[in-house]
């Protein structure tokens, strides 16, 4: 498994769908994953520090968590198949037991965020969807983020991968 963090969190120019990526901890490589609008708009608030004046999902979540003396030790972003990603949440619930649940990727990383939880990508998946950055500073990804990163050929290599026609 790698570790990631959240990157950035991106509109995809195409389909004008918000695009979260995470970037491995110890590469230049980085994971894009097409969300929801209202998934993104929870992590923008988090990322931002930000609180709506009513808890979100994601904030009911945590303190549903919290009061019930669950912890969050981790999400994990599990498997790709037919361009969908899943993910699952590892809980440790108030009795020390390890609870696993299955999750969509954008829900999980929203609660991560929330609860301070480390994200890990399967290395299958990374493998698979990740997308390789010709740089090594932190410098050079920002530049690639904001000016080369094209999401179409992301979705189409994606596409390709899941068909098994990779070039």
């Amino acid at each position: 498994m790698r570790e990631a963090e959240v990157r950035a969190l991106l509109v995809d120019p195409t389909t004008k769908s918000p695009v979260i990526l995470l970037k491995d901890r110890n590469s230049t490589k980085a994971l894009p994953i097409w969300i929801a609008e209202p998934e993104a708009i929870s992590i923008a608030l988090e990322l931002q520090g930000q609180r709506f004046p009513r808890p979100l999902p994601h904030d009911l979540m945590k303190e549903l968590l919290t009061v019930l003396g669950a912890r969050l030790v981790q999400v994990v972003i599990t498997q790709i198949k037919d361009t969908v990603f899943y993910a699952k949440l590892v809980l440790r619930d108030a009795q020390g037991e390890m609870k696993e649940l299955d999750s969509r990727p954008s829900d999980a990383i929203a609660l991560a965020l929330r609860m301070q939880a480390p994200i890990f990508i399967a290395d299958e998946v990374f493998e698979q969807a990740a997308i390789e950055s010709p740089f090594a500073e932190e410098e050079q990804f920002e530049t690639f983020v904001e000016k080369e990163l094209s999401f179409s050929e992301i979705k189409r290599r994606l596409k390709e991968w899941e068909s098994g026609s990779t070039e």
